[in-house]
């Protein structure tokens, strides 16, 4: 499904969004750490809209939205969120977001309770440990090379650990695709830069997420990939024990499993099964 690609000034930045129009409740959802609003193309064919008006936004630093030099806080990206909402005239939205997006979905339930009704939390623990910044970090690696080509860039995404056995997906290419910055002299670049990863990074250290997240009051759904992520003898991103510990957290929590990593869950036929089980949860809002 083609979706629609909006700009809006909100919060003192252009933001970029991809609104999908649907009939049912508006989703708002949010990539990972490096990721943009693209990530989500594999659970939008999978049927996610038009079940749901969804509305994927590029973060501050990433896609096509605004790259500040600093504001990179936890409190900042609530805030573009809030402005986006504004500007659009949304007062409650289901708020839902994978890695980073899943944490800004904690954070914005807790201290921002009014303008979210519930929550979409994709792989992303109550509790940030380092081990998931190593476990990330070939994909961090990226951001600090140049590549003789697209086909050169494609060709080092591939080999990341990621992606065994020859697995891909031809929504997670044009992710890739949409990620990077062609230059005059034919090279590629990653859009957003390094210092702006590692503020945002650096942000999701301050927050005591096991107390926010025990503030939680809305219906939260927790999706988990279950496969290992990361350089070879890494657990996954969410193991089972990290994900039994946040639903006791959380006062109105439910798990779902999907087959996939971190990364390849939302897409090929795990996506299905993704937008299935996110469909089903947002409608009861609704009956």
């Amino acid at each position: 499904m083609t979706g629609e690609h909006r700009y809006i000034e909100a919060n003192g930045i252009r933001q970029h969004f991809i609104d999908y129009p649907g009939a049912g409740p508006t989703l708002i959802l949010t990539p990972g750490l490096t990721a943009n609003a693209r990530f989500f193309d594999g659970l939008i064919d999978a049927g996610l809209a038009p079940a749901l008006h969804v509305v994927a936004v590029d973060l501050r630093g990433r896609g096509e939205t605004d790259k500040p030099d600093s504001g990179y806080t936890m409190a900042d990206h609530a805030a573009d969120i809030i402005g986006l909402m504004d500007h659009l005239d949304i007062a409650r939205a289901v708020l839902g977001g994978h890695s980073f997006g899943g944490l800004l979905t904690y954070y914005m339930a807790a201290e921002h309770p009014r303008r979210v009704g519930r929550c979409v939390v994709i792989d992303a623990p109550g509790e940030v440990s380092t081990t998931i910044v190593e476990q990330i970090q070939p994909s961090l690696d990226r951001l600090e090379a140049t590549f003789e080509s697209w086909e050169a860039y494609l060709a080092f995404v591939k080999a990341m650990p990621y992606y065994p056995d020859g697995w891909w997906d031809e929504h997670l290419e044009a992710f890739y695709r949409s990620e990077v910055v062609d230059l005059a002299d034919g090279r590629v670049r990653p859009g957003c830069r390094p210092d702006h990863i590692r503020q945002a990074v650096e942000g999701t250290l301050v927050p005591d997420w096991p107390e926010l997240v025990s503030r939680i009051d809305q219906p939260t759904l927790l999706v988990r990939a279950t496969e290992p992520f990361g350089p070879p003898g890494y657990p996954p991103i969410l193991p089972q024990d990290a994900a039994q510990r946040t639903l006791l957290s959380l006062r109105h929590g439910r798990l779902v499993d999907l087959p996939g990593n971190h990364i390849t869950a939302l897409f090929g036929e795990s996506a299905a099964l993704a937008a299935r089980s996110i469909v089903e949860f947002v409608m009861e809002e609704t009956g």
